[in-house]
């Protein structure tokens, strides 16, 4: 069934109108008509049954219905540190994180980051992410919305979040992701860009408690090394397990 996220308390028995990029997605893109049922969730946990009870030009109207028990939720608490790439790049590193249960996604800058944002670039860019992100846990069945993060550089982020431990994807690193021992805290992995993180930022990276590891023998780009790392961190210590 068609699920839609909504930033709204949900009520059984309401009736209320759905937000603007929800209302156009329902009408413009899915056509979905008057008495049409669908899902709704908060991002928040709350995932509810609904029927649309208007679907014009000017609004879309669901009314709510009984609760659902989602067991979506992966129990691997994972924030993905991701640096920016250029284009589809981001978008498709974003939607998979998503769909792979990301917690809290970080859009960086490094050295090495090709994309340079100013400040109203960079909010434009965050409303789009936001809108793939949305998107992705709509598809995917989530019923928590993970966190976007603003755009920050990769040295204000750390100085923020002193030591904070985790996984940097790096292609000469000695130790494979596989065989690191499962987390006993919540995970940060760290992706960089297309030419990789360079040796200062490895180093203060390590210095913060961050263990390099790697992917393999074959080089990753960069929007598909986060995408198997988390699929691998699932599938050793997540929901795949």
């Amino acid at each position: 069934m068609t699920r839609l996220y909504v930033d709204l308390a949900l009520v059984p028995g309401q009736e209320l109108e759905l937000p603007a990029p929800s209302a156009h997605h329902a009408r413009s893109v899915l056509r979905l008509a008057r008495d049409d049922d669908v899902i709704l969730f908060d991002g928040r946990g709350a995932v509810h049954e609904a029927r649309l009870t208007l679907v014009a030009r000017e609004s879309v109207r669901a009314l709510v219905g009984n609760a659902i028990a989602v067991t979506t939720e992966s129990p691997l608490d994972v924030s993905l540190v991701q640096s920016i790439s250029r284009g589809d790049r981001m978008d498709y590193t974003i939607q998979k994180a998503v769909e792979l249960g990301v917690r809290r996604i970080v859009p960086v800058t490094t050295r090495r980051t090709v994309v340079r944002l100013d400040a109203r670039r960079a909010d434009k860019r965050l409303e789009h992410w936001r809108g793939v992100l949305q998107h992705a846990a709509e598809q995917s069945g989530r019923g928590l919305l993970p966190e976007l993060a603003p755009v920050t550089s990769l040295d204000a982020w750390l100085g923020a979040h002193g030591g904070a431990g985790g996984f940097l994807l790096h292609p000469a690193a000695a130790n494979p992701l596989a065989r690191q021992p499962r987390p006993t805290v919540p995970v940060v992995l760290f992706a960089g860009p297309e030419g990789g993180f360079d040796e200062a930022e490895v180093e203060r990276l390590g210095r913060a408690g961050v263990t390099s590891v790697s992917l393999g023998p074959r080089i990753l780009r960069t929007e598909t090394a986060a995408v198997c790392a988390l699929a691998v961190m699932q599938a050793l210590w997540g929901d795949l397990a």
